[in-house]
């Protein structure tokens, strides 16, 4: 008999809100957040600018402290900053490159302690750049190696915001698609911020839908692909009007 175990019992929660209220100085932006996220499945937020994702993601990160509700990152409900949360197996990829610019891609891998065999086996199109300053990259070779530089790290909770700001679609599926594989292969879970609707809906398993702070609607992603509708309706309901997806 088999001893290997089902793939519901490897699962675990790597992230979760009950009831999260979160913002700045004491002004609520989100509210009553509730979302799970467990290993192995990519989890999609997605909404109109200002609906409260890059809140729920800080938060998440430990770089927001809740106003109220309940967080727990990795299996604690212990706040922790950024850097302790990144040493426990968290990667935060912000809507910002974080690359050094004047540094070469094999420099800037190796000043986060990343190997660049293992970055480039997440993206074998890095190694023909190793040696190329990082300022001298397009942006999609930007965020490859910032992802390359997240996951090199075999993280256990990948927290992933806008990674397709300012690129072409076949670059954004590229990265999605890393995303994907590695849920599947390294069991990690993974939270994403995304504004091309229908390039999630591809590689996410679950989504929510943020509207004005809050989740409007949840499901899987199949279910959410199947009312597009009440998504644009979202969007369109948001604060400022033209805030529409743009592959949606």
């Amino acid at each position: 008999m088999s001893t290997t175990q089902p793939e519901e019992a490897l699962s675990t929660t790597v992230l979760e809100f009950q009831g999260l209220s979160a913002g700045y100085g004491g002004a609520v932006v989100c509210r009553g957040l509730d979302i799970t996220v467990k290993s192995g499945e990519v989890v999609a937020l997605i909404g109109a600018n200002g609906a409260g994702k890059s809140t729920t993601m800080l938060t998440a990160a430990g770089e927001l402290a809740p106003i109220s509700g309940r967080v727990s990152v990795l299996g604690s409900d212990k706040r922790a900053p950024l850097a302790t949360l990144a040493r426990r197996g968290l990667s935060y990829v912000t809507e910002e490159r974080s690359v050094i610019m004047g540094l070469t891609t094999a420099e800037n891998l190796r000043l986060a302690g990343v190997s660049a065999e293992a970055a480039c086996g997440v993206f074998p199109e890095l190694r023909a750049l190793l040696g190329r300053p990082a300022g001298l990259l397009s942006g999609g070779e930007q965020q490859m190696l910032t992802l390359a530089r997240a996951l090199a790290r075999s993280p256990k909770l990948l927290l992933a915001d806008e990674l397709s700001l300012g690129l072409a679609p076949q670059i954004v599926a590229r990265l999605l698609d890393v995303v994907r594989e590695a849920a599947d292969t390294r069991n990690l879970g993974v939270l994403l911020v995304e504004q091309h609707v229908r390039q999630v809906l591809r590689v996410a398993d679950r989504v929510y839908v943020m509207r004005r702070g809050q989740v409007i609607l949840e499901g899987s992603a199949t279910e959410i692909a199947a009312d597009l509708d009440a998504v644009q309706r979202a969007y369109l309901s948001a604060p400022v009007a033209d805030e529409v997806p743009p592959m949606l």
